[in-house]
């Protein structure tokens, strides 16, 4: 009884050992996520991010929905500077191609909705080997005011770039007041 017992101490301690790799393994691979910003994501997975918000603009969506034109935009938002690569000449239509620096990155945005008068606006862009990024806003008119609703729908394309889309998720989320803010201001400039 007493071989059987050793045998059977042994036989698991043999089993922990050669288990011990893996298990090392499973909770660094853990940690590792977790200390990214990835908690939740298994190995090998990319994140992916939703985040809405809305606001009301100060002016009729007449006056309101081209300031979302790649453009336009310029007149409002501080640091905006797309590099238009198609059509020839910069003017905001459906289908545009520009370009964005990102520091020392650039990404290539495609004009895929320009409904002014719908109020269906949406934009999707790559920066190469990092991210991709759809951004959709609907407006709606409420007389003198419109509603402006946004969706920022954000992938990684590595997944070293995990955290990077989950930092910019939590920042997109926050956005609402300062577009607010930057669309009414020019607004009430314009007049």
């Amino acid at each position: 009884m007493k071989t059987a017992g050793i045998f059977l101490l042994g036989l698991l301690v043999g089993a922990g050992a050669m288990m011990a790799p893996a298990v090392a393994h499973h909770l660094l691979e853990h940690w590792l996520a977790a200390h990214r910003g990835n908690a939740g994501l298994g190995a090998g997975e990319l994140a992916h991010t939703e985040e809405k918000f809305e606001f009301v603009a100060n002016g009729p969506m007449t006056e309101v929905a081209p300031l979302f034109g790649a453009s336009k935009e310029r007149v409002w938002a501080a640091g905006w500077n797309p590099q238009f690569v198609w059509p020839g000449e910069e003017t905001d239509r459906e289908g545009m191609v520009f370009k964005v620096a990102h520091g020392h990155m650039k990404s290539i945005w495609v004009n895929t909705a320009l409904d002014l008068q719908g109020g269906r606006i949406q934009y999707a862009y790559v920066i190469p080997g990092a991210m991709a990024t759809v951004i959709t806003l609907e407006l709606t008119a409420q007389g003198e005011k419109t509603h402006v609703a946004v969706e920022y729908d954000r992938t990684a394309l590595d997944g070293e770039m995990n955290a990077h889309v989950q930092q910019m998720a939590a920042e997109d989320a926050k956005s609402g007041p300062e577009w607010e803010r930057e669309v009414s201001a020019y607004l009430v400039r314009q007049k």
